[in-house]
């Protein structure tokens, strides 16, 4: 038990250290190309912290465990909104602008809804499925890198912007680079031993995948959040935390899904139904409803906001390892 416990601790080292150097590689070229950073947040953060989310569903796919593959993308879903994104509304709420997140939650709701054909009318993940979310997730990118030519960020005049502006083309994409392999590495190694200890306790695969999984691959994204919100981009937060959630249904699962197609998962009933349909899709969408409507109809993130999702979040948890 000495050995996980070490290299979780490593992973989690390695992941604070990726995320404070990819933050400051996307705000330095969000302010080198005077691009809104909710846009870079969207995009190349999200990528970087999606990346453990890809690396896990996809091995747990091709390996027959198709389970741990769908409940990771929807347990991150949850987790990114309900626990990341609620922990940097409830310490520091603001403004945001309802333009620049119209792109991604759109796209959002475009593929949960795809994803709940699958799961209500199919029972079942097709590679056709899977095809298709990879398509909506090239056409996301598209997309967003026109809204990027087009939102042109305002020139700070604060001395830490101007440095961050001033930074080398080089040293920018060092830091993207250096970052996103050092969340890799740490996620991998987090949610290889985390689980390893997990099972040790007896806790059941499919509440691993949705919860102790799912919080491991998230952790790029806490960790990003954190840092952003410590050195004041709490935009790049928000926007890597939707764009995370785009990309946990159409990259994660897009990849997984074409490459190993698989049934709805079975494995935990509630209320004498199957969890999956009945609490696990229906909480995400709600949770992100309550993360987005709100904020594209008032153009600002509450306290209030932060707090329920929190409150739904560990209400979540708890009905999970207890079903």
């Amino acid at each position: 038990m000495l050995k996980p416990i070490l290299l979780f601790v490593v992973g989690l080292v390695c992941l604070i250290k990726g995320g404070d150097w990819f933050v400051d590689g996307a705000s330095a070229l969000a302010r080198k190309f005077k691009l809104p950073e909710l846009l870079i947040g969207a995009t190349v953060v999200s990528i970087g912290t999606t990346l453990p989310e890809v690396m896990v569903s996809t091995m747990s796919a091709l390996s027959g465990h198709g389970e741990i593959a769908y409940g990771n993308a929807i347990g991150s879903v949850i987790c990114n909104t309900a626990l990341i994104a609620a922990i940097t509304i409830a310490v520091k709420p603001g403004p945001a602008d309802p333009k620049t997140l119209k792109v991604p939650v759109a796209f959002f709701y475009i593929a949960a809804a795809i994803y709940c054909v699958a799961a209500y009318f199919m029972g079942r993940f097709t590679r056709p499925v899977g095809l298709v979310m990879l398509t909506v997730f090239v056409i996301y990118m598209i997309v967003n890198v026109h809204s990027m030519k087009n939102s042109p960020q305002p020139q700070s005049s604060s001395d830490e912007e101007e440095a961050e502006e001033d930074m080398p083309m080089g040293k920018i994409v060092l830091f993207l680079v250096a970052g996103a392999a050092l969340i890799a590495v740490g996620a991998h190694l987090l949610v290889d031993n985390g689980t390893l200890i997990a099972a040790a306790l007896g806790v059941p695969e499919s509440v691993i995948a949705l919860t102790f999984v799912a919080l491991g691959t998230s952790l790029p994204e806490l960790v990003t959040a954190i840092t952003s919100l410590a050195k004041g981009h709490g935009a790049l937060s928000l926007g890597n935390v939707i764009g995370a959630n785009v990309f946990n249904l159409v990259l994660v699962s897009g990849v997984s899904v074409t490459l190993a197609p698989f049934d709805v998962p079975q494995s935990a009933v509630f209320m004498g139904q199957n969890a999956s349909l009945i609490l696990e899709i229906p909480v995400m969408m709600l949770v992100m409803s309550i993360l987005t409507i709100p904020t594209l109809i008032r153009g600002r993130l509450t306290r209030a906001q932060g707090i329920i999702l929190l409150v739904i979040y560990a209400v979540f948890c708890f009905i999970q390892f207890t079903m």
